[in-house]
């Protein structure tokens, strides 16, 4: 008789399991420190997640497995490969860079936001996170995206007395439970035609089902999507996404902005490509679909913004983060129709990878301003470069990037190699609609570049920058002019290894 026992690979899980480790840590010590030594808590969470971060470099010689069937070694819940790592690369330093902007805005924040409980929640949805890419059967997928959302809610609504912040959190909630629960019954409908929840098995099983249960598999197959093109921000499941980044405190704005984006698109990928590719001809349409809506309702309502609104740059950047989804919707739509899909995966990660910096790099400069200018409009940006010439000329370089403009050559390159993606899967109509959208998402990034430059509306404010945020400004920084500088990198680091 076979054993049931099944082998952990300690170090393959070593980089999520430390990351929910050093919460814990956080959490028990919270307890016995003083308020006037609150502050160290940010520091161990900022280095619990580097270290989490260096401990993918041992993992990278090759493809680890673990939590496996006895009886099938192609049967796993945790999968290290290549695309797992990548993503999860993408997820701790951008929680990583979201707690450097948190270790300022804690201590701005005067003791109005209670630190133990921020870290071990910020570090509890990181994890989740980080366990999402790898996992490989749809329950550990749904527990993931639970974990990574769930401390999330509460992040968002925890300034306390703040009633922007409440609503934000409780529309956040509301609108995420409905999403998981549809998912949650797609998952039901597919392991009642599959008799699996392995998405290896499934792919097998799935394309077997009898005629009189193809309905359902169907049925199974768009509800089990809803709750990860939530995470993406994808129309029409966009709604929460200005309200809850204005709601929010601003690092776990760009935290949802980068890391819940990231979870979104990775889950999207593996029930898709991995569990699905049978019914391409049901979800290729569907994200296609939902690619076009996307980056045509995000870019339409930043072009919306208007400067002098209060937290309309925040805003700007929410709506600029939806559209950014469309374009990252698009090459998983392409694997449907592609022959090799590997690549039309690898072309979504590169984007992800350009997005995740030069994003977070834009909410660095924007919590920096919203340091003097509490209410963060657009038009508080007027005249930067006279007062901050360094950050003026970043900021100017983010939006750039994310417009696909020169000298931001990372943002263009991961632009063209999203639209060679649709381009070669035949999707001819869905690179026109990616065209108009890029110039039209043009208008409002220049719009905002050139008011950086423009004569300042008197004295310019200036003040010292505190440490932990010149250094999330700056690896940013770094980080966006090497890629430009090498922008194949992004695609040899993000080839996926997920086949």
């Amino acid at each position: 008789m076979s054993s049931l026992v099944q082998s952990v690979d300690w170090l393959a899980i070593a980089p999520p399991t430390l990351t929910a480790v050093v919460g814990l840590v956080v959490l028990v010590a919270d307890l016995f420190l003083g308020d006037a030594k609150k502050a160290v808590l940010g520091w161990v969470s900022v280095a619990g997640l580097a270290a989490s971060a260096l401990l993918l470099l041992p993992i990278l010689d090759g493809d680890r497995a673990t939590f496996c069937l006895t009886g099938d070694a192609h049967a796993c819940s945790y999968t290290a490969d290549r695309f797992t790592l990548v993503i999860q690369f993408l997820v701790l330093g951008g929680a990583l860079l979201a707690a450097l902007l948190s270790v300022t805005a804690l201590k701005d924040a005067n003791r109005e936001l209670p630190e133990g409980e921020y870290w071990f929640l910020l570090l509890s949805s990181a994890a989740g996170a980080a366990l999402l890419p790898a996992s490989r059967d749809l329950a550990t997928l749904i527990v993931a995206l639970e974990v990574a959302s769930l401390p999330a809610f509460a992040l968002v609504g925890i300034k306390r007395g703040d009633k922007k912040s409440s609503e934000a959190a409780l529309k956040f909630f509301l609108s995420s439970v409905t999403a998981t629960a549809v998912s949650l019954m797609g998952v039901s409908f597919v392991y009642a035609t599959t008799g699996t929840l392995y998405l290896t098995q499934i792919a097998d099983k799935i394309q077997h089902v009898d005629g009189q249960f193809h309905t359902l598999a169907q049925a199974g197959v768009v509800l089990t999507l809803v709750g990860f093109a939530f995470k993406t921000a994808a129309v029409p499941f966009h709604f929460w996404v200005p309200d809850t980044y204005v709601g929010a405190p601003l690092p776990i704005a760009a935290y949802l902005s980068v890391v819940g984006k990231a979870v979104g698109f990775s889950g999207l990928i593996l029930v898709t490509v991995v569990a699905f590719p049978s019914y391409a001809n049901v979800w290729g349409p569907a994200l296609a679909a939902l690619a076009a809506l996307t980056m045509t309702v995000g870019n339409v309502g930043a072009l919306r913004q208007q400067a002098t609104r209060a937290y309309s740059a925040v805003r700007l950047l929410a709506w600029s983060s939806v559209g950014q989804a469309g374009y990252l919707l698009v090459p998983i739509a392409a694997a449907a129709y592609s022959k090799d899909a590997q690549k039309a995966i690898g072309s979504t990660v590169a984007y992800a990878l350009m997005y995740a910096a030069v994003n977070l790099g834009a909410f660095a400069v924007a919590a920096l301003v919203g340091r003097t200018n509490s209410l963060n409009r657009i038009s508080d940006y007027r005249g930067l470069y006279a007062a901050r010439p360094l950050s003026a000329l970043l900021l100017g370089f983010f939006l750039l990037c994310l417009a696909g403009l020169p000298p931001g050559i990372i943002g263009l390159f991961a632009k063209v190699t999203v639209f060679s993606a649709a381009v070669d899967a035949g999707l001819g109509w869905l690179a026109v609609v990616m065209a108009v959208n890029v110039v039209i998402a043009l208008f409002y990034y220049l719009q905002w570049t050139t008011l950086l430059f423009r004569a300042p509306e008197g004295e310019p404010a200036k003040h010292r920058v505190p440490a932990p945020l010149t250094a999330a400004i700056a690896l940013t920084a770094v980080l966006g002019i090497a890629l430009s500088g090498a922008p194949q990198l992004v695609l040899r680091f993000s080839a996926t290894g997920l086949f």
